[in-house]
């Protein structure tokens, strides 16, 4: 029996009305493009015959409830159903304050796009007859009132539940958190860590378990697919960062095992106030770079001194730029041996011309 379908991907939305955005002199994204290019996004997406849409988390600038209550009610206008899951941003604090929502009222506010039982941030559907979404909540808070990136145990028994009884369904699973790493040495890197899941390999041993293939994430901004052990981590960047990106997915099967997953990725090229967005958000990181490149020069596992990182960043300037942008082919070579086999690790291209991926439009054999 064949399966065909069409969905799209936007993340880390940012959603902010005019009058609740709040300015940070070191943030690399545009929140003030957050509105038009969502709704540049939905003209685009609107036209196509998608089944679905997938939202994996930071809706909102910071969790404001008119922010929360505005895409829900845009969301309610689509033609399509529409999924989602929450990011830190939008549930930073565990009870309400005078600035963002309580921790647990999260699904209150999307009970049309997945949280028919709006008492736990993590549910089941089936997308269509035989496919189903696993929706995970991976924020979570620690005993010191911290948040952090985690599923936890019961989250985790739950889902092996589900999985349990997903005779021949296709499973995809969303989650704000990376599972699999995007970055050199992630889940160990000083100020990459945080993007991913800290109990990740619990839940790839899971995911591997029950041969779930494919999950979609957000949170760290950048165009990339990972994968390990057979697991795709398709992460999608943000739409209020450079370079303003979603996605258009289409699965094809035939035959049992001879299923393709083909993804293309499209830009937010204008919008109100910015008409050429792609090269003023562009400009926008590469000048806010500074402070972030000294900082990444100065930590673990360069460890450079702060005068000889505040030297080499200017050269680095479009560094976080390009990686956001996917496809990078990064070369340093007026750089000391060790530096220089450092950043280009990063590419996704190595110097003889092989990547395991295309970040930005490739296909998988599933």
């Amino acid at each position: 029996m064949s399966l065909n379908f069409r969905f799209a991907i936007a993340s880390d939305l940012h959603v902010a009305l005019p009058h609740t955005i709040w300015d940070h002199p070191s943030r690399f994204h545009l929140v003030e493009v957050s509105i038009p290019a969502f709704e540049s996004v939905l003209e685009h997406l609107t036209q196509l015959d998608l089944d679905f849409l997938l939202l994996p988390g930071d809706l909102t600038q910071h969790g404001e409830p008119q922010n929360h209550t505005w895409l829900q009610e845009r969301l309610a206008k689509l033609p399509f159903p529409s999924y989602v899951i929450p990011g830190n941003h939008d549930v930073p604090v565990l009870n309400a304050n005078e600035q963002s929502i309580a921790f647990k009222d999260f699904p209150q506010f999307y009970r049309k796009f997945g949280y028919e039982n709006t008492e736990q941030l993590y549910y089941t559907c089936k997308l269509l007859p035989s496919v189903r979404l696993i929706a995970l909540n991976s924020n979570n808070f620690d005993d010191r009132g911290n948040q952090i990136g985690r599923l936890d145990n019961e989250q985790l028994c739950w889902l092996e539940e589900v999985l349990a009884t997903a005779n021949d369904e296709l499973i995809m699973v969303m989650v704000h958190h990376n599972v699999v790493e995007h970055l050199p040495n992630q889940a160990y890197h000083p100020m990459a860590s945080r993007y991913m899941l800290d109990n990740a390999p619990e839940l790839l041993q899971i995911l591997r378990r029950y041969k779930v293939q494919l999950v979609f994430t957000g949170h760290l901004h950048i165009q990339d697919i990972a994968c390990q052990d057979n697991v795709y981590d398709i992460t999608t960047g943000s739409l209020v960062s450079y370079p303003h990106p979603y996605r258009i997915l289409e699965y094809r099967q035939g035959n049992p095992g001879q299923a393709k997953l083909q993804i293309s990725s499209r830009k937010v090229e204008s919008v109100s106030d910015f008409p050429d967005l792609q090269q003023s958000s562009h400009k926008w990181m590469c000048d806010r770079s500074f402070p972030f490149i000294v900082k990444l020069l100065t930590l673990p596992p360069l460890n450079l001194p702060q005068d000889k990182a505040e030297e080499l960043a200017p050269t680095l300037r479009s560094f976080w730029a390009n990686i956001a942008d996917g496809d990078a082919f990064l070369e340093f070579p007026q750089f000391p041996e060790k530096l220089r086999q450092h950043f280009e690790k990063y590419s996704a291209i190595t110097p003889d011309g092989h990547r395991t991926f295309i970040d930005n439009h490739s296909t998988l054999l599933l």
